[in-house]
């Protein structure tokens, strides 16, 4: 598990800090796919060439990272910007990642890295596995990036009312602009860690992780609406449910029929949530009716 779930607690990470804008990020496992597909590429091409395995997985990773970048600026560009509906915007993104993505590999998987590429997925530090102290780097900078820093204000702001938060002083198409360059950062990390634990790059891999992210963002407290969310109920939320998962796959449950449960969990979820704000909003009318 704890070689397994950080790839998923940095996708729900990613998927958590959009969700809190009122947004969300359907393209995340596919700006991931496609990152870590152009950075095999290069990771390739240099090993048969015969350059030096650092210095090819240095560029390797630098692709990489600078596709996620991409892949994060083009849907905070479209959302921001042009004022596109962050689901469709990023479900057209996500259309299109993927394509490019299949049109690279025809449908295959690139391999053939340097051996030493594997250390970001299959390896330990002091018996603790490397994805989990990248990992455990994402929680901390979101952290901070979140819920202590004027940008994490300015964030939860937009969430709670981006009129309102335009009217203040805020420069709301900059903000989502950069927090959408932050999430594709987080995939392209995810990324790197999942081409190193399959020792490979192909389009179709993690795509289960989208929803399970938003389950785990959800189920973690974020408000699906916007407006309030916690890093540290996200992360609770990935190991319940990577522990839920874990245990269908030691009773022999279907993949398939996991990924139903999770749906199952994610509606559950999402109405309890619904149910509640609409008994707080009852509650809160009341009052200030007697009040009046």
């Amino acid at each position: 598990m704890a070689y397994q779930f950080p790839e998923f607690g940095i996708f729900a990470l990613a998927m958590m800090v959009i969700v809190v804008t009122g947004g969300i990020n359907l393209s995340i496992t596919y700006s991931a796919t496609l990152s870590s597909i152009l950075g095999a590429v290069v990771l390739v091409s240099l090993n048969n060439m015969g350059v030096p395995s650092l210095l090819t997985i240095a560029l390797g990773v630098l692709v990489i990272i600078i596709t996620s970048i991409a892949c994060g600026a083009v849907n905070g560009f479209i959302v921001a910007h042009i004022g596109v509906t962050p689901m469709l915007a990023t479900l057209g993104t996500m259309t299109l990642f993927e394509g490019i993505a299949l049109n690279i590999t025809k449908g295959g998987a690139i391999s053939g890295f340097p051996d030493m590429f594997q250390w970001f997925g299959n390896s330990a530090i002091l018996g603790i596995p490397v994805p989990l102290f990248i990992y455990v780097l994402v929680i901390v900078a979101t952290y901070f990036l979140l819920q202590r820093s004027s940008f994490g204000a300015k964030v939860y702001m937009i969430g709670c009312n981006p009129t309102a938060t335009r009217f203040s002083g805020v420069n709301v198409k900059k903000v989502l602009f950069l927090l959408y360059i932050y999430s594709g950062i987080l995939t392209g990390l995810a990324g790197i860690i999942m081409a190193s634990r399959y020792n490979s790059a192909k389009e179709s891999y993690g795509y289960t992780y989208l929803l399970q992210s938003v389950a785990a963002a959800v189920l973690g407290g974020t408000d699906i609406s916007g407006g309030f969310g916690k890093v540290f109920g996200t992360v609770v939320s990935v190991l319940i449910l990577q522990v839920i998962s874990s245990g269908l796959n030691i009773f022999g449950v279907n993949r398939f029929i996991t990924d139903v449960i999770m749906g199952m969990i994610l509606i559950i979820v999402l109405t309890i949530n619904f149910v509640n704000n609409r008994m707080e909003e009852k509650a809160l009318l009341n009052k200030q009716v007697v009040t009046a």
